[in-house]
């Protein structure tokens, strides 16, 4: 290619779109962990007690449920910080997606759910998406349904995940 293109060498990558990556001879590791920090510092949530799961046990989330509104501005900015998140931290797609469908009409159920998902990402920030080079490359693929979950519409949230070798390439999860 530098025979085609003027081009220098900066040698490995190190960080992509607030991205940090890791580079040895057998895996790459991918981490969000400077992103994550300013986003529970900007919606005080740095000194928060860690959830051990992104949506508490049973919980129902409802579009008729606790009236009392909030920001707007707030809730939105959260939730997009969130979907960002979701490129190195596929565990909380299926609580975002969830929340991202409040987007015009969020109150206090909404944000405090969201506040869990931070708490959630708070207590695993030490995580890292790994890719590693495999001796065998499998495709694996992974996928539930949550059953018409949703009281509202009757509606069911599908959820997938493929990985090739030791990678997740392709995550999803969407109202159907």
């Amino acid at each position: 290619m530098k025979d085609v293109f003027e081009m220098t060498n900066l040698g490995l990558m190190a960080y992509f779109l607030s991205m940090k990556v890791n580079q040895n001879d057998h895996s790459i590791f991918i981490s969000q962990k400077a992103f994550a920090l300013k986003v529970l510092s900007k919606f005080c949530m740095a000194n928060c007690k860690p959830a051990s799961t992104p949506v508490a046990l049973g919980e129902k989330i409802l579009s008729n449920s606790d009236h009392n509104r909030v920001d707007e501005k707030s809730y939105r900015s959260l939730i997009g910080c969130l979907l960002y998140l979701t490129a190195t931290k596929p565990d909380i797609m299926y609580a975002v997606s969830l929340l991202s469908r409040f987007m015009h009409c969020c109150n206090g159920a909404y944000f405090k759910a969201a506040k869990r998902v931070l708490r959630y990402v708070k207590g695993t920030l030490s995580y890292d998406v790994k890719f590693e080079r495999a001796d065998e490359l499998k495709l694996v693929g992974y996928s539930d349904n949550d059953w018409a979950g949703l009281d509202d519409d009757m509606k069911s949230t599908s959820s997938y995940f493929f990985t090739l070798g030791s990678g997740v390439f392709s995550w999803s999860s969407k109202k159907k």
